[in-house]
């Protein structure tokens, strides 16, 4: 319940729900994050969260897919965790920000082979003639790494940090009386304020 949520951050109360989350549902650190282009006009996409820390929450993907060009020309974004079982929610709105390169490979190297190979594969968001083109793509890829223990990183591929300003908690109350709690950064820290539902 949101009663139990007391601290003067969102970042503990979020790691409770999560890894309560991740108890009860298949795939819990699946997030809706949501885009724009310049001139404003959305897009929207489930991604899954790698990190979470007091600066933000980690995703990855190609640098050239729809998402990250977005991404480049309007840094500004929103993700959403909707955790059905647990009747609850958290939404974050920010900047997104890419992350090192160091923090990049580090976790490019904990992905399974296959991923790896899929990330080199994937020219992600572009025009695909057909299935059996991305296969043959996967099998040349395979071919061309075969006798390297450890698959590079492309270049084109990393990580965003979605930087939260503003992250809200949901949680379902009877007659549409729902909980809300609303963290809004304030210089260099968080101002807290419950919302009517």
């Amino acid at each position: 319940m949101i009663e139990n949520i007391f601290e003067s951050e969102p970042f503990a109360p979020f790691q409770r729900w999560f890894a309560l989350a991740a108890q009860r549902e298949e795939l819990a650190e699946t997030m809706t994050l949501a885009t724009a282009t310049l001139d404003g006009r959305p897009s929207l996409r489930a991604v899954l969260l790698k990190s979470v820390d007091q600066q933000g929450f980690v995703f990855y993907t190609n640098l050239e897919s729809r998402k990250s060009s977005e991404l480049f020309v309007n840094p500004h974004a929103a993700l959403c965790f909707h955790w059905k079982s647990l009747k609850r929610q958290v939404r974050a709105e920010g900047v997104a920000e890419q992350v090192s390169e160091d923090e990049a490979d580090a976790y490019y190297a904990t992905r399974p082979r296959g991923s790896q190979i899929a990330a080199w594969s994937s020219d992600q968001s572009r025009p695909l003639e057909s299935r059996e083109q991305l296969e043959r793509r996967v099998e040349m890829f395979t071919r061309r790494f075969a006798d390297r223990s450890a698959i590079p990183r492309p270049n084109f591929w990393s990580g965003f940090r979605l930087v939260p300003e503003r992250i809200e908690f949901w949680q379902d109350q009877p007659s549409r009386l729902h909980d809300r709690l609303v963290f809004v950064h304030d210089g260099e820290s968080w101002r807290r304020e419950r919302l009517f539902p």
